[in-house]
């Protein structure tokens, strides 16, 4: 009669009647395979032996007992969870720690319910609506005033104001002139039709004019360059009977000396310094 061996692989100790783990058809008894081939529990940092039920999540192991929320320590075994640097979370503690808030109710937003986004806050969908109707506002248009939203419709009758030029509502911004609103986009030169939203503009008879056309229709000329003198940013001119004069222009027709604060004499269109003009026929 003829004694099949069976023996360990590693050991060589004899497996007849003594439990072993197969590991790639060979056998292994108890104690060497669990001292070879166990997985090191992430929790504990024991070996998981064959005895026990190993747990894997992404290439980590853990005891089944051992299986628990990092936070609340209750079991994750078959229940859903999350992991967060590393760390294994219950799906409540996930929420309470990683979800975003609702901006009106504060609570948390749990993971894969719908939630509104509008300047960096966030809203559960039944939380983000009209200030007003209080109607759900979704995806449709909204406006917001003094940290309130609301549909357009709302916002209209409560607070719309309407532009001067075009009559239509203005939902943000616009130009005040005069106590009357205008859109940035229609408010405009008189003359040539240009916005003014950004430009520097000056008024006629309660109509703006950029500063291009006012000057060539309106500002007076100055009688040495022929240039329109503006006053603006406080440019100083001189007037004496019917004429003008940038300060800078103000000189001696001879002598080209600055006449500002100073005594002068006129021949016809000129002007002169006293000692220039005392050499010729003048006007007082």
């Amino acid at each position: 009669m003829t004694t099949v061996q069976f023996d360990c692989q590693y050991c060589t100790a004899s497996l007849l009647g003594k439990k072993y783990v197969l590991k790639d058809d060979n056998p292994y008894c108890v104690s060497c395979y669990d001292h070879i081939f166990s997985n090191y529990c992430e929790e504990c940092k024991e070996p998981i032996e064959s005895d026990s039920k190993d747990l894997c999540y992404k290439d980590r192991h853990w005891h089944e007992g051992c299986f628990k929320c990092t936070k609340c320590s209750r079991s994750l075994v078959e229940k859903p969870f999350a992991a967060k640097d590393e760390r294994l979370l219950c799906t409540e503690c996930y929420s309470n720690e990683c979800s975003s808030k609702c901006f009106h109710c504060k609570r948390t937003i749990m993971p894969g319910s719908r939630k509104m986004e509008f300047k960096g806050n966030y809203w559960h969908e039944t939380c983000f609506v009209c200030e007003h109707c209080r109607q759900p506002i979704g995806t449709k248009p909204l406006i917001s005033k003094e940290n309130g939203n609301y549909c357009v419709l709302c916002f209209e009758k409560e607070f719309a104001q309407y532009c001067n030029f075009c009559k239509k509502v203005i939902t943000s911004g616009g130009i005040t002139f005069h106590d009357q609103l205008w859109h940035k986009e229609c408010f405009l030169c008189s003359g040539c039709r240009k916005e003014l939203s950004a430009e520097e503009f000056m008024s006629r008879d309660d109509y703006p004019f950029c500063l291009d056309c006012y000057h060539h229709l309106f500002a007076k000329k100055c009688a040495a360059c022929s240039k329109s003198i503006t006053g603006l940013r406080g440019a100083k001119f001189i007037c004496f009977q019917d004429r003008q004069w940038h300060s800078e222009c103000f000189n001696c027709g001879k002598c080209s000396v600055s006449l500002v604060g100073e005594g002068f004499l006129t021949q016809n269109k000129e002007i002169f310094c006293r000692k220039c003009g005392s050499g010729v026929d003048t006007d007082v």
